[in-house]
């Protein structure tokens, strides 16, 4: 199995994919051709045993998936379940937040450094440098996973005002002697694009034995892993009853950098059976214009909002979508890429938004009706969600309003809600005084919840990383890192 770049280039193996993160003409790496897969033989595994069918299928070639999987989720998780599944009313709560950042980024980041890891000790690279940017979740999680790793060093680059408390403190208290953590004053957008300037102008001028990488979902294999945790879904869904084998689920998928709802669109690619994926924004409502109208227009405000995770205007794993629903026309693929780049703004054709349309709908929500939502579901059902499931809860009611069908509909609930802990008590309508820490505590007590453990001492810990950068200076800061493995 081989993977090409949305843009053209040669075909690559699914491991120098992965090593690669990006292609080498800007584009990202997408599978030449789905593989046959048996999805109802994958129903009946065990979650890891799930994982692992699906990366030996989408990844092979990539060492022994099994016991990968096996290291990468050991004593990592606090459930065996990984991602569990619960009611709440009419829907169901996919909890992708039991790892060790408390957010969903710990499935596919527990992997993604072990492949990484194989794919550069089978190559011959002595050191590969992994370049993540982050809206908040993915840095962490990012840090957890590479921290210390042989032959790896991690540059993360997150908006030095744009994450909440609790992430900052997560990311700069990091340890390990190949960590980098810097601020960039700037939003996502500007982190994101200075990470892919520094690719695209240092990828070719790299010391011998030294290569980069990404922790980003614009690599494959921090992509694939993600596509698991919809068959755990559909595969608890059945155990439970809620629905016959072969039967349609809609997910509801808070979205920014489009990475979590196209590993859905991948999951279905590969024989599940998913029905609609609900794309759910904040007031950076670009996907939601997008899906409605079929024009992808920077040219709006960016809203700094309680779900900073979502603060994102250049959603980059919608190219992959874009490439195949363009029939893998990369001519056609790259005149929207460079309309994006030069202008700001693309448009697609009718028939092509038709294509799109049958899997995706989009919905967005405000600050306030994410307070509303989070007061509802704790007053009504005992759920304590953050505001980033909380928008995925207020797109599933717009669905069912609009739509009215009936069929199980699951919302990914995507960070532990102590991580927004002022968001969160403003929701329930109690008053937050204090720090994110102080925040946290007054939260156990309104509700009862305990604080994840990795959460409760973050109090604790030393901040070790305070550099903080301009926002076209990203290329020059990684170049300083390479510098100092000389």
């Amino acid at each position: 199995m081989k993977y090409r770049s949305t843009r053209g280039a040669d075909c690559v193996t699914a491991a120098q994919a992965v090593l690669k993160g990006m292609a080498d003409d800007g584009g990202l790496f997408v599978p030449e051709a789905f593989p046959a897969f048996d999805w109802e033989a994958c129903l009946e595994k065990k979650p890891l045993e799930m994982s692992a069918a699906i990366l030996a299928a989408l990844l092979p070639g990539c060492g022994d998936v099994p016991g990968l999987v096996d290291k990468a989720y050991f004593n990592k998780f606090s459930t065996p379940l990984l991602c569990p599944l619960v009611r709440v009313g009419r829907f169901w709560s996919l909890e992708l937040y039991h790892g060790p950042t408390s957010a969903f980024k710990d499935v596919a980041l527990s992997v993604l450094p072990r492949l990484i890891s194989q794919a550069r000790e089978s190559s011959g690279i002595k050191t590969i440098h992994i370049l993540t940017a982050t809206s908040g979740d993915t840095g962490k999680a990012a840090l957890e996973g590479f921290h210390d790793v042989p032959g790896t060093e991690i540059t993360v680059f997150f908006p030095e005002d744009g994450v909440s408390a609790v992430q900052k403190a997560q990311m700069t208290s990091q340890e390990g002697n190949n960590v980098h953590v810097i601020g960039v004053k700037g939003n996502f957008d500007d982190c994101q694009r200075g990470v892919k300037k520094a690719f695209a102008e240092l990828s070719s001028r790299l010391p011998e034995g030294v290569a980069l990488s990404s922790a980003n979902s614009i690599n494959i294999g921090r992509l694939v892993p993600q596509i698991a945790y919809y068959f755990m879904a559909y595969a608890e869904l059945l155990r439970s009853g809620e629905l016959r084998r072969g039967d349609a689920v809609d997910f509801a998928v808070p979205t920014g950098n489009f990475g979590d709802i196209l590993a859905g669109y991948y999951a279905k690619k590969l024989g599940l059976p998913v029905g609609k994926l609900i794309c759910a924004s904040n007031a950076n409502n670009v996907l939601t214009d997008f899906l409605s109208t079929g024009v992808y227009d920077t040219h709006r405000p960016f809203h700094m909002t309680t779900s900073p995770s979502m603060d994102i205007l250049v959603s980059s794993n919608l190219e992959r979508l874009l490439y195949d629903v363009l029939d893998e026309n990369s001519e056609k693929l790259c005149a929207c890429m460079n309309a994006l780049g030069s202008e700001g703004v693309y448009k697609l054709e009718d028939a092509t938004m038709a294509r799109i349309r049958e899997s995706f709908v989009g919905y967005d929500c405000s600050d306030e009706r994410g307070k509303a939502v989070i007061r509802s579901l704790w007053k009504d059902w005992g759920y304590l969600c953050d505001p980033h499931t909380a928008v995925g809860f207020a797109a599933a009611e717009d669905y069912r309003k609009e739509y009215g069908e009936e069929r199980p509909l699951v919302v990914l609930s995507t960070a532990s809600p102590f991580k927004f802990p002022e968001a969160v008590l403003a929701g329930l309508g109690v008053k937050a005084r204090g720090n994110g820490f102080r925040q946290m505590e007054r939260l156990s007590r309104a509700t009862g919840c305990n604080i994840p453990e990795k959460l409760r001492t973050l109090a604790k810990k030393k901040i070790l990383h305070k550099e903080v950068i301009e926002a076209d200076a990203v290329t020059d800061a990684v170049r300083a890192v390479i510098g100092k493995e000389k």
